[in-house]
């Protein structure tokens, strides 16, 4: 399960930063999307890959930490995906906005020909 996770995080950190260097702006906001997947599935995997192992402690004796899965890796993904989420969002508008005024989706606002 390991090796698939670490592929998944690099194919999308790999596949986000080609699109980030990319000349139009849609790509561009693809990429940086593409990117926070990647971190957050990274911040995911730093709190133990562990499948069906509960998050809290229960009042049963001394527990093992091993047995249970770190629950705050998890609530800063769930908050990574809030906040990219308004990320993407925002740079949607603001590059809607600019293909609007410039008439073009590059990112430096010119065409490859002229």
């Amino acid at each position: 399960m390991e090796i698939v996770l670490s592929l998944a995080i690099g194919i999308l950190t790999a596949s986000g930063l080609w699109l980030l260097f990319r000349p139009r702006t849609f790509q561009l906001l693809l990429g940086l999307a593409l990117l926070s997947y990647a971190v957050n599935l990274f911040i995911l995997a730093s709190g133990r890959l562990r499948t069906d192992a509960p998050a809290i402690i229960g009042k049963t004796g001394t527990p093992d930490p091993s047995l249970y899965a770190d629950p705050l890796p998890q609530a800063l993904v769930l908050t990574a995906i809030v906040i990219s989420f308004a990320t993407t969002a925002l740079l949607l508008v603001v590059v809607m906005a600019s293909r609007g005024l410039t008439g073009t989706d590059h990112v430096d606002g010119e065409e490859d020909g002229q």
